[in-house]
């Protein structure tokens, strides 16, 4: 078999012609920044958050920047975020000039933990940052609670996990602003970039909406020195498409992370991340941990099946940060996931026997 890491053909598929007829929508319209399919997205993908407000902006990394620039985050303050997460989520405290401040993740779930947040809180702590990675939620609830008794603005990253839950809720739903990725291998994922912000509040909705455009909320009178990060028109029509089937994705992203999670338990030294109570996940990734790494994905290359390592390097050790004084060692947790973590193929239209193959092969490699 070959079997990619990624593919889209069982997605699009099925609604191409749907696709199409979006795309003529937007080019007959004469509607291309910040038209009727931005307004009629932006509606869908709140009432889908379970917020009040989404704003679409350019991509991810921006509506990350965007949001702490909205909560006026900026030099002398620092912003908690996860060790282990992809870099976009340090680089977008950077931006502002605040200082990002790493913590570790659990080592069973993979995501931020709330103790090691609370370690790390000082007066100059102005934001957290949790990162829902692989696809599965942060513990909101405490995370919440230890921003309320600091006085602490909480952000979001709900770039891997739209749909997923804690407690019944959804991310993107718990932070004062939350930053959502429409980058096309997402669960939701545009035929290019795009990216939204969602929130309860209407006053910070009505900021980042100035910020993403230039400052200006009435068009040539500009109120902030703001950016250009608007959601194009034409992934918007596509994206709103691509809304209504996004949770039967999910449902078939779970049941294929279940026939994983079953049969591939006790092989090896194989690890898998496991769920906090109370929280689901939407795998938008499958990531197992092996001593032989390495070994096992130039094994399975050669069966013909696609892996991707997330992440080969922390951020702590990217050349990117060498002069912010992080040393190898400082952040274990995240450098033993950098040296062990494998990302299995996993997305909607993966048929059983190709997932099958997929598990024969590492049992094989195993025994």
């Amino acid at each position: 078999m070959n079997i990619p890491f990624f593919r889209f053909d069982q997605m699009h598929g099925p609604i191409r012609e749907d696709l199409l007829q979006a795309a003529t929508r937007v080019i007959d319209s004469g509607y291309f920044i910040l038209g009727p399919e931005v307004h009629a997205f932006e509606e869908a993908f709140a009432s889908y958050c379970g917020v009040k407000h989404a704003v679409g902006v350019g991509n991810g990394l921006e509506a990350l920047h965007l949001a702490l620039r909205t909560l006026g985050v900026g030099p002398g303050d620092d912003v908690i975020v996860p060790s282990n997460t992809y870099i976009a989520t340090v680089l977008a405290v950077s931006y502002t000039g605040a200082t990002p401040v790493l913590v570790e993740p659990y080592n069973h779930t993979g995501n931020i933990n709330p103790e090691a947040i609370r370690a790390a809180i000082t007066p100059a702590t102005k934001a957290i940052i949790p990162v829902h990675l692989y696809g599965q939620s942060c513990q909101m609830i405490d995370i919440m609670a230890l921003a309320e008794r600091h006085g602490i603005y909480v952000i979001e990253d709900n770039a891997q996990s739209q749909g997923a839950t804690c407690q019944g809720r959804r991310t993107g739903s718990w932070g004062h602003l939350n930053a959502t990725s429409f980058y096309p291998g997402k669960n939701i994922g545009a035929l290019g970039d795009g990216g939204a912000i969602t929130t309860h509040d209407p006053i910070l909705e009505a900021d980042v909406r100035k910020w993403r455009n230039y400052g200006s909320e009435v068009k040539y009178y500009n109120e902030v020195q703001g950016y250009n990060s608007r959601l194009d028109e034409l992934q918007a029509a596509l994206l709103l498409v691509k809304l209504a089937r996004l949770d039967s994705w999910n449902e078939d992203r779970k049941r294929l992370a279940s026939r994983y999670n079953k049969c591939l338990s006790g092989v090896g030294d194989i690890q898998v991340f496991q769920l906090a109570e109370g929280c689901t996940s939407v795998y938008h990734l499958y990531p197992i941990r092996t001593n032989r790494r390495d070994e096992l994905q130039s094994k399975l290359s050669k069966s013909g099946i696609g892996s991707l390592i997330h992440y080969p390097v922390p951020p702590h050790l990217q050349n990117a940060y060498d002069k912010k004084g992080w040393k190898k060692g400082q952040f274990p947790i995240a450098e033993k996931h950098a040296q062990t973590l494998l990302s299995l193929p996993l997305f909607p239209g993966l048929s059983d026997d190709e997932q099958d193959f997929i598990i024969e092969t590492i049992h094989s490699f195993f025994t």
